[in-house]
């Protein structure tokens, strides 16, 4: 009676309308599959959540995205109909803030997870496809931002996005390609809007959301990796904890939390919008690309000081695509049967590209704010 007693207690809530959505969508194997699923529990447990932040934001990305596609006009209007979201439409200036600032924020987490997976060396079999798959989710998110950061068509969209098309447009077959394919024309204009517009909310998000779906199918195959420092423990003395409902309810508090920086940040620092682009005016001082390009962009013109002209772009372009390609390739140095001395160069490795891009960056911006001063 009393293992009777307790498989009821254990089981999931019953009533009519938890059967008819059993019957139909199978809820008791997912409970199951859901509780029998466990995360790893140690001092490093923190990072699990990045993930799932980086998913929060995204969401918030699709809701507000949403909201603004129905007043946001491309083409010509483009500024007048962001303007009236601004200044007209009531709360449209919050949820343009809340669109702008998660943007910002879901490319730092991703940053943060892209960086936190590194170090706990959760790249080694079989998760190499989970690390490909991440990568193609950082750049994606890098080109909605890129995208997105022309819409408004204001000054600093405008001349920042002409910056940011002429780099590859030096390359050699490259020019005309992305004046025709990208720009439209031979300057950045209101086809070149709608041609971002459609790559923002159609095209980025189809592909989005599909290597998002392949990638969330890997971390539930494979679970979450442990670090090296708790690989090498004995099972016994591994503690875990199960995914649902522990792990969720904490990674829920997790949203909660940056929730609240959110609207903390769209309330307080409402996101700008500057006077509208003038194709005929000279470009402003210090003009640069967003933070998450800033890194790129300043060892162009680092490289620039020493090998001008197209030389140095091609050096620069060829640089980061040769250290993109290797950090691509880090599964394949860095295996559990390589030794712990490549894996501590591999770690070192790291750290030196964390380091590079943020002291590139901190350049870039110092470099800037010595212009407007």
């Amino acid at each position: 009676m009393a293992q009777s007693s307790s498989s009821v207690s254990d089981a999931p809530p019953r009533g009519p309308i938890y059967e008819w959505l059993n019957d139909r969508l199978g809820l008791d194997w997912f409970l199951a599959f859901a509780r029998k699923k466990t995360v790893p529990d140690h001092a490093h447990t923190f990072w699990y959540y990045w993930g799932g932040i980086s998913l929060f934001f995204f969401v918030v990305q699709l809701v507000s995205g949403i909201l603004l596609l129905m007043y946001y006009r491309p083409g010509e209007q483009a500024y007048d109909s962001v303007r009236e979201i601004t200044y007209a439409i009531d709360f449209g200036w919050l949820i343009r803030s809340a669109h702008s600032w998660s943007a910002n924020l879901m490319v730092l987490a991703v940053f943060i997870h892209m960086f936190s997976v590194f170090f706990m060396k959760a790249y080694r079999k079989p998760r190499e496809f989970g690390w490909w798959s991440g990568l193609v989710l950082l750049g994606l998110t890098m080109v909605f931002g890129f995208s997105g950061y022309l819409l408004p068509m204001d000054d600093l969209a405008y001349f920042a996005t002409q910056v940011g098309l002429n780099i590859p447009k030096s390359l050699p077959g490259m020019g005309p390609i992305i004046e025709q394919l990208v720009q439209g024309g031979p300057d950045v204009s209101s086809v070149t809007i709608q041609r971002f517009f459609a790559l923002h909310v159609v095209v980025l998000p189809l592909v989005f959301l599909g290597v998002l779906a392949f990638h969330l199918w890997l971390v539930f195959k494979h679970g979450s990796a442990l670090p090296p420092s708790e690989e090498v423990k004995p099972e016994p003395q591994r503690r875990s904890i199960p995914f649902f409902p522990n792990f969720m309810l904490k990674d829920l508090a997790m949203w909660l939390f940056a929730l609240n920086l959110l609207t903390l940040l769209a309330f307080l620092y409402p996101w700008p919008l500057g006077p509208q682009a003038d194709p005929l005016a000279a470009a402003p001082e210090g003009i640069h690309p967003e933070w998450y390009f800033m890194s790129q962009f300043q060892a162009l013109k680092v490289i620039g000081r020493y090998v001008p002209g197209m030389a140095g772009e091609l050096l620069g372009i060829g640089l980061f695509s040769m250290g993109g390609v290797l950090w691509g390739l880090i599964p394949f140095f860095d295996t559990r049967k390589a030794g712990a001395a490549r894996a501590r160069a591999i770690t070192w490795f790291g750290l030196a590209v964390v380091l590079g891009l943020a002291a590139l960056t901190v350049m870039g911006y110092w470099e800037v704010w010595s212009v407007a001063e």
